[in-house]
């Protein structure tokens, strides 16, 4: 069994990455069939092309800069050991150029596809004590719920932008961003677009300056990693619980 692995850097979210990554298809001239698929985390498919066999797994993961995809590529020839050598070689080849010339139309259609996208970004806001900023919903369908504050990026903003514009429009102060923390696909529609497609992406964040209003929410607290899991919280913020208390522990 050969393999080649690639890797690609998408600036879209884990949503739009995957979806455009399986509206594409693969770039082989033959059927293939699908063995797993787990939106939008990982699909696998394979084919068997003549005596041989061919598997393209494709993994994607949420990363500051936008969508990791790992890509791997197995095959086998089904020639007879004399000659899997000079098949293999020569299929090594045509796999190299479809893929390359696959991936970079693949990343472009990915990254239009992102600008119709409104994205919402959160904000771990954490302090010296290693507590963790909670906002309770003070109105709408989700009131009276706890979030990690933030708000949807606005059409020319970047993510980090609009987070910072978020926290001093909720809260009154101005955080720097100090690293990425999660993504967590968003089901329904934010501001009108395809259900499905939006995604919520947090950061871990440190106050500069500015002094905590509660602009927007009924509630705010200072909260230690231990406290975080008896609240009830909006759905989309429950999976980064994990993610937040590990760096609360770290601090």
């Amino acid at each position: 069994m050969s393999q080649l692995r690639f890797t690609t850097l998408v600036e879209a979210p884990l949503t739009v990455a995957f979806d455009v990554a399986r509206s594409l298809g693969r770039p082989w001239p033959y059927p293939l069939h699908e063995v797993e698929s787990q939106r939008p985390y990982r699909d696998v498919y394979s084919a068997d092309p003549g005596a041989g066999h061919l598997t393209h797994a494709r993994t994607f993961a949420a990363t500051g800069a936008g969508t990791l995809v790992v890509e791997q590529v197995e095959w086998s020839t089904g020639r007879s050991r004399l000659l899997a050598g000079p098949a293999d070689a020569v299929l090594r080849r045509r796999l190299l150029r479809s893929m390359q010339a696959h991936l970079d139309a693949y990343a472009a259609a990915a990254e239009l596809r992102a600008l119709t996208v409104t994205q919402v970004v959160g904000a771990a806001v954490v302090d010296d004590r290693r507590r963790v900023l909670v906002a309770r919903r003070g109105s709408g369908p989700l009131a009276g719920l706890w979030e990690f504050p933030g708000g949807k990026v606005e059409r020319g903003e970047d993510d980090l932008t609009a987070l910072v514009r978020e926290c001093r429009e909720e809260l009154g102060v101005v955080v720097a961003p100090q690293a990425f923390l999660g993504e967590v696909p968003l089901d329904g529609s934010v501001a009108g677009g395809i259900p499905g497609a939006s995604t919520l992406r947090v950061w871990w964040c440190r106050v500069v300056a500015g002094e905590l209003v509660a602009h927007e929410h009924s509630d705010l607290r200072w909260l230690p990693g231990d406290a975080l899991e008896g609240l009830d919280w909006i759905p989309a913020d429950r999976p980064l619980l994990p993610a937040v208390r590990t760096l609360l522990a770290r601090r």
